[in-house]
């Protein structure tokens, strides 16, 4: 079969080398577009990423294409209703980065929860005193996870291994993994009065927008810690200052800051320079970062060489098992 890949690093080619060696593939590190598309015209598989605008135009000139894999979770950037006329297959990943995203998670509650962040600017300053750095132990707080999808079944298991506490607000209740990871049900009030830590892992949807904002974070106990690691638009920017003011929450781990909105992907940090220099003065200017009880980093929770390889190795997955005829293979949009 002959197979592209486009919007490919160096290190995904070689071991996309590997495992397609007999069917030696083309690879181009730029997207595919009216452009190249020349180079692949008689190929019957191509492998994206989401600067590759599929259209109909595109699809009508690769007259023996079989099967596209995009190496994302979304799948817009593909014309999908003249795919299934075509009879094109076309497979995303998934998921990648549930445990990866959840350690995180736990990196930016620890730094909080014992000032590591604090001690390390201190070190900086060779300034080795302990005064204003006693910390927290996690074994007996509470957790609050808005959120048990994938990821939030991941921070539930770690929270447990710490000896934590845990409540959960989800819409879709499952009491058998309830019982199995030992935690509770709640509804969001309930959890905001009673968590020590609230995490979010929920999607970004004009539903969340500002899901925590002046009102729920009046609800939230005092002195209360906040982690997100899932969209910045979920939380209300003004109100979280206002709340570390005035020490309603005592810190906030953020991974994700409100004006992220044009990054859909969180791989497309590694491609797409213009998001990349927008995030990057989005940091520069954002008044949350100048405070000692914020820990931040720039958008990295997925971002492990682990994570990375398992999109390449899905993506090989999801070919061989089409090139097998397996009905089984996961990832299946049309």
């Amino acid at each position: 079969m002959k197979i592209a890949f486009f919007e490919i690093k160096g290190w995904e080619k070689e071991i996309l080398k590997r495992a397609f060696k007999k069917d030696k593939p083309l690879f181009f590190s730029e997207p595919l577009s009216e452009e190249n598309l020349s180079k692949i015209k008689d190929f019957e598989t191509v492998s994206v990423f989401i600067g590759s605008k599929i259209n109909k135009s595109i699809i009508s000139r690769l007259k023996k294409l079989k099967l596209i894999v995009t190496r994302s979770t979304g799948f817009d950037h593909i014309e999908i209703k003249e795919c299934k006329k075509r009879k094109i297959a076309v497979f995303n990943i998934q998921s990648y980065g549930e445990n990866t995203v959840a350690e995180h998670t736990f990196a930016l509650i620890l730094a909080l929860s014992r000032n590591v962040h604090k001690s390390y600017l201190r070190n900086l300053n060779h300034d080795y005193s302990i005064e204003g750095l006693k910390g927290f132990d996690l074994k007996g707080k509470t957790l609050g996870v808005i959120g048990a999808g994938s990821i939030g079944k991941h921070v539930i298991r770690i929270a447990r291994g710490f000896e934590m506490n845990v409540l959960v607000y989800d819409h879709h209740v499952d009491e058998f993994l309830a019982e199995q990871l030992d935690f509770s049900y709640v509804p969001l009030d309930k959890l905001l009065e009673k968590s020590d830590i609230i995490t979010l892992h929920i999607p970004y949807s004009k539903e969340n927008h500002h899901l925590i904002g002046d009102k729920t974070i009046k609800k939230m106990k005092k002195g209360a810690i906040l982690i997100n690691t899932s969209r910045g638009g979920i939380v209300d920017t003004e109100s979280l200052i206002k709340a570390l003011n005035s020490k309603q929450l005592s810190g906030t781990g953020l991974d994700v800051l409100e004006g992220e909105e044009l990054i859909k992907e969180e791989k497309q940090l590694l491609y797409d320079e213009k998001n990349l220099k927008s995030l990057q003065q989005l940091v520069e200017d954002h008044i949350l970062l100048s405070k000692d009880n914020v820990v931040f980093t720039p958008h990295i929770a997925f971002y492990s060489q682990e994570a990375l390889e398992r999109i390449v190795h899905e993506t090989i997955n999801i070919i061989q098992n089409f090139l097998q005829n397996k009905s089984d293979t996961k990832g299946k949009v049309c």
